[in-house]
């Protein structure tokens, strides 16, 4: 899966918006820290273990957040949601953290180790 024009001009949009798509709380943040939560290669937040229903709560409104912008910027681009949420799947893949936990788009959950580079899958170059 190769990334179009379309997506690419998405990206270098979302770029700038991509700081408010990883913006969260501070329970998310420990969530993440932990490898409970973590981002996904569609653009949305997971999770990747037991968590409170307070932080269940608040990814799902993320994600919503997140669902919102992608929306909007498919609009203004001329592409789907579900192409640019990939597109900034590759933007947040790249941010995740030592320890941190990520989802490829097999399904399984990963935690990134030290002196591992930033988990970007190979459609995201």
């Amino acid at each position: 899966m190769r990334r179009s024009a379309v997506e690419f001009a998405a990206v270098l949009s979302l770029s700038g918006m991509a700081a408010a798509a990883a913006a969260q709380t501070p329970m998310v943040n420990s969530a993440r820290a932990s490898g409970a939560v973590g981002e996904r290669y569609d653009g949305y937040l997971g999770i990747a273990a037991t968590v409170p229903s307070a932080v269940r709560v608040q990814v799902n409104t993320i994600n919503i957040r997140r669902r919102s912008l992608y929306s909007n910027l498919a609009a203004a681009k001329g592409a789907t949601p579900q192409a640019v949420g990939i597109t900034a799947g590759c933007e947040l893949l790249a941010r995740v953290a030592v320890g941190e936990a990520y989802l490829w788009a097999d399904g399984g959950w990963r935690r990134r180790e030290p002196n591992q580079p930033p988990p970007v899958p190979d459609y995201c170059r």
